[in-house]
């Protein structure tokens, strides 16, 4: 067995919830996630906290996803910091971050390790 078999994975959302090259908002036990569905990519899913600690709102699925000198990141519609789907962390301010979920795209459904 590997380390996927073994997460307890639950359902977050359906596949056709998601909006290729860009985000959405999901609410999972009291938090929201703003996932980010880039087809190309591997994985395809990508899951941070939706809060932008920055801006002190919750708009980061609203950011405009790319690459930053070979980094995933989402742009922040407030005022522009990157942060990358990976780590979490923000390029500009190496001081600030936001939770990265674990996500699987699992057929139709995108799935979550439980936190």
């Amino acid at each position: 067995m590997n380390a996927v078999e073994n997460i307890a994975w639950q359902v977050l959302c359906d596949k056709r919830d998601l909006i290729e090259h860009s985000g959405v908002c999901a609410l999972y036990q009291g938090q929201q996630i703003a996932l980010f569905y880039l087809p190309d990519e591997s994985p395809q899913v990508y899951g941070i906290g939706n809060w932008d600690p920055i801006g002190k709102a919750n708009v980061l699925s609203r950011g405009i996803v790319g690459d930053f000198d070979g980094q995933l990141v989402v742009a922040s519609p407030l005022y522009k910091q990157h942060f990358n789907l990976v780590t979490g962390e923000c390029l500009e301010d190496s001081e600030q971050s936001v939770p990265v979920y674990t996500l699987l795209l699992d057929d139709e459904q995108v799935l979550i390790a439980p936190f």
